[in-house]
């Protein structure tokens, strides 16, 4: 069976939510399609991470973030408000259904076929927003044993290294992070990074006095300007010299996954194979898909670039650029967030 809509949403973070939100406002007719679950980048963020932007930047759709300090969410903060979000306004996002095949239609349109938990479904739409985030998968390091047990990319909680030797491979805002709450947990930390120092623009301004600190009075080991060249069990071959840890957290960014831009013929430019489109509609190349969010930015070759608080404004010049409408009549004030 067919199923047919004007506009099909794919991503359920914060912004395709928004976007949702604008959406049913608006009197378009939708569907909103999630591979996993609403903000499922978010929910692998570790426990009790507190974000970068304050509470107003991070709100969406007009609904105010309540939280005890009035200034940063937490992880579990966020997810419960966009949870609170979707029953608020009744929106109804299929989780756990992906889209398997994309393609755009002769006739005009395109066609989507998706799995689900009981099978496969397909839809007919006029219009694709792609609001798929920018971290699908780890930036992997490439070298023998990245694959082992005792390895992974995604730091979780703390207490899982209380006791342990860990090394942590990365110097960014997660490495740090990370190394900071191991270290009070009880771990005994090392981390390996192949600059000199931590880059004081990518990592959150009050974690960089933290590590600083505890290199300084040796609670945390620096092993600066080295590189991870093979993992031999609890062995770490660095370029220079050897580490013994019982686990390794390699933190060294994540990358998008660009099938979904590839099926539908979207052009992806530079180094970060970021999408093609025009910021006054947020279409891209192909007429009849847009791309909102994070999602712009492709996969940096460093530094993130793109967060949640600079993308708001993607909404109502999507909305504007579907119904032919001006963007100041959609969302008053939101184009100078």
């Amino acid at each position: 069976m067919l199923e047919s809509h004007h506009v099909a949403i794919i991503g359920a973070g914060p912004i395709g939510i928004e976007l949702a939100v604008a959406f049913k406002q608006a009197g378009v007719d939708y569907v909103h399609i999630e591979a996993k679950q609403i903000g499922s980048t978010i929910e692998w963020y570790p426990l009790q991470m507190m974000f970068h932007s304050r509470a107003d930047r991070l709100a969406i759709a007009g609904v105010p973030i309540q939280v005890p300090d009035q200034q940063k969410p937490k992880r579990e903060e966020y997810l419960a408000y966009l949870r609170q979000v979707v029953q608020q306004f009744d929106l109804k996002i299929n989780s756990y259904e992906r889209v398997e095949e994309a393609r755009r239609l002769g006739e005009g349109g395109f066609e989507l076929r998706t799995r689900t938990i009981d099978g496969e479904r397909r839809y007919r739409v006029d219009d694709v927003v792609l609001a798929i985030g920018a971290m699908h998968a780890p930036r992997p390091i490439g070298v023998p044993g990245e694959d082992q047990p005792n390895v992974s990319h995604y730091f979780r909680e703390p207490h899982l290294y209380f006791g342990k030797r860990l090394l942590i491979v990365g110097g960014r805002n997660s490495a740090v992070e990370a190394a900071i709450r191991c270290q009070r947990a009880g771990a005994d930390v090392t981390i390996s990074y192949r600059g000199v120092d931590f880059p004081a623009e990518k990592v959150k301004w009050w974690l960089l006095p933290e590590i600083r600190g505890m290199i300084a009075d040796g609670r945390v080991k620096f092993r600066p300007s080295t590189f991870v060249t093979e993992i031999q069990g609890t062995t770490v071959l660095l370029d220079r010299g050897a580490i013994t840890a019982d686990f390794v957290l390699i933190l060294t960014g994540y990358r998008q996954d660009p099938r979904l831009f590839e099926m539908l013929g979207v052009e992806l430019e530079g180094e970060s194979r970021h999408p093609l489109y025009d910021p006054d509609t947020m279409q891209t190349n192909v007429p009849g898909v847009f791309i909102a969010g994070t999602a712009v930015a492709g996969t940096p070759p460093t530094k993130v670039s793109v967060i949640v608080e600079t993308c708001h404004v993607h909404v109502p010049r999507i909305v504007a650029a579907i119904l032919g409408r001006k963007v100041e009549a959609l969302v008053p004030g939101r184009e100078d967030d």
